[in-house]
């Protein structure tokens, strides 16, 4: 699995720390839900003011949020369904590392482990995974904790 990471802001230092547990979750995410080796994934670190703009834009809110998911595989019934051999481009996240960092301080934990979260979460929105639904929502808590487990991000 090849994950792309770029970091875009100056707001938060990005180490290589960091960088690890971004690519940890989401090579967990990727090995629980049998997705192959040739599976990609783009994520982008912003700051609290470019997630803004991109909430407003494609989401109509006017506010920073923490995380912003762009899946390429949504399969409607015009698209061709990905093929074994083929390069699974799963799609973007957009994580604001302020956003994360005033979290951890809010939750109480590491903002090692947010972002852990946060990359879980978006990653999840990418494979079709909602919480708009009480069911949903259930799912989607239910596999956070099984990819942060996996990459030891346990609380």
């Amino acid at each position: 699995m090849e994950t792309m990471i770029t970091n875009q802001q100056t707001r938060v230092v990005f180490d290589q720390r960091l960088e690890d547990t971004i690519t940890a979750v989401a090579a967990a995410a990727v090995w629980l839900h049998g997705l192959g080796p040739d599976t990609e994934l783009s994520i982008l670190l912003v700051d609290n003011n470019y997630i803004r703009k991109l909430n407003s834009l494609y989401r109509g809110e006017d506010r920073a949020t923490d995380v912003l998911s762009f899946a390429m595989n949504e399969l409607g019934e015009d698209e061709p369904a990905y093929e074994s051999g083929e390069i699974n481009m799963l799609g973007d996240i957009v994580i604001s590392l302020e956003k994360a960092l005033q979290q951890s301080e809010e939750y109480g934990h590491s903002v090692t482990r947010e972002i852990g979260f946060l990359t879980a979460h978006g990653l999840l929105h990418l494979l079709g995974f909602e919480h708009d639904t009480e069911t949903g929502d259930r799912d989607m808590q239910e596999w956070q904790e099984k990819i942060l487990r996996a990459a030891n991000l346990e609380r």
